[in-house]
């Protein structure tokens, strides 16, 4: 079975720390309200590769193609973080590889079989 491309992988990208992605990190809380000016003070600078990426080495990014993952927040175009370490569990929302296609589904596990999810109704699950 071949996988559409709105539910694909684009690219995928290795990861390479060159240098830090320090930015600021704003401690007192957001108004969801009326701003205030009082408020605006940076308290440190935080490192975004220390922040998004735990094991480096088995770190990659991949752009999704597609509309497959909507309701999880997913959508196409978007640059994932991906650490191929961490066990792909019930539930969680996996890269996997189909007929050596990768796309990006949530693992739903059951006694004897594994489903491959869409987070958009307009999706069969792969079983």
């Amino acid at each position: 079975m071949k996988l559409k491309t709105d539910s694909a992988i684009a690219e995928i990208f290795g990861y390479a720390r060159k240098s830090r992605i320090a930015r600021p990190l704003f401690l007192c809380g957001v108004s969801a309200g009326f701003p205030s000016p009082a408020d605006d003070y940076i308290d440190r600078l935080l490192d975004l590769n220390d922040l998004l990426i735990k094991n480096p080495p088995a770190t990659f990014f991949v752009k999704v193609a597609g509309d497959s993952m909507t309701g999880a927040g997913i959508y196409d175009g978007c640059i994932l973080i991906v650490d191929r370490s961490i066990e792909a569990t019930n539930g969680r929302i996996v890269i996997a590889a189909v007929n050596g296609e990768l796309t990006v589904k949530r693992l739903i596990k059951s006694n004897d079989s594994c489903r491959l999810v869409a987070e958009n109704a307009d999706y069969a699950p792969l079983e």
